[in-house]
């Protein structure tokens, strides 16, 4: 199963062009609705007003070449290690669905592009790369959605209550689940389940990257952006002038404890 490429297998069915202009779509439906996306909500203009804020309260200036420096700390840490998140458990979960994610599709791509003709001999790395994208994929996205998502239940909702911005996770996790089962069929020559299966992989497929509108698929790109200012504003000193947040009571009207958010 993990050697076989299933989009050359299909290709007897699906033409290599059908697979590719698909693919293509979905890269132009990403970009097209992030950019919708950074216009409608104003991001753009939010952080350039953000900026012109923080250079007035600056203390010192901060250089081309330390922003290299401070782009590439950005890159290795908040990006590439996701040091920003406190719990370790909640970090190795985020790792797993992103190094799954962007192994799964870099595999995807290639074996499209490149080895989707009948008969075509595939590099057995790139099935086993799109497997292993898929497998990792699944183990953080259910590890986050059944034991580290927010607590809802203490928020008076049911742990299966789903709401919008739910939308990338769940279509992410459907995504990478059919891929697994249509490649097991697939590989066991199932027919009629691996057809089931397929369907339902292209339509998690399309739901993920053409509801970047509805989702929070765009909040990838907008990350880097706020991590990189927030480093920027505390190299300039314009973070540390910033009014200090007010103290909240330890006990409210009732005498009750508050009690920190149940985040993970």
């Amino acid at each position: 199963m993990i050697s076989i490429n299933p989009f050359s297998e299909i290709s007897a069915f699906i033409p290599s062009f059908v697979m590719q202009t698909y693919v293509i779509a979905m890269f132009v439906l990403v970009i097209g609705a992030t950019l919708f996306d950074v216009v409608h909500k104003k991001s753009a203009k939010y952080f350039f007003n953000n900026s012109v804020k923080a250079k007035k309260s600056a203390t010192r200036n901060v250089g081309s070449g330390e922003k290299v420096s401070i782009a590439f700390k950005t890159a290795t840490n908040e990006i590439l290690t996701s040091s920003e998140f406190c719990s370790t458990r909640r970090r190795l979960a985020h790792l797993l669905t992103m190094y799954g994610f962007i192994i799964f599709v870099v595999a995807t791509v290639v074996m499209i592009f490149s080895y989707s003709t009948p008969n075509t001999m595939t590099p057995s790395i790139w099935p086993l790369a799109w497997h292993l994208g898929a497998a990792m994929l699944c183990v953080g996205g259910y590890w986050f959605w059944f034991f580290i998502r927010v607590d809802v239940a203490a928020e008076g909702n049911k742990w299966y209550r789903v709401i919008r911005a739910d939308l990338f996770v769940l279509s992410l996790l459907a995504m990478s689940t059919f891929a697994l089962l249509w490649s097991y069929m697939q590989s066991n020559g199932i027919n009629i389940w691996q057809t089931l299966f397929f369907g339902l992989f292209i339509g998690a497929s399309t739901v993920l990257f053409g509801g970047v509108l509805w989702s929070k698929f765009a909040h990838m790109f907008y990350k880097p952006a706020a991590a990189f200012q927030k480093r920027v504003t505390k190299a300039d000193g314009s973070r540390e002038n910033l009014p200090e947040p007010a103290d909240m009571p330890k006990k409210f009207g009732l005498g009750i404890e508050r009690e920190a958010p149940r985040h993970y």
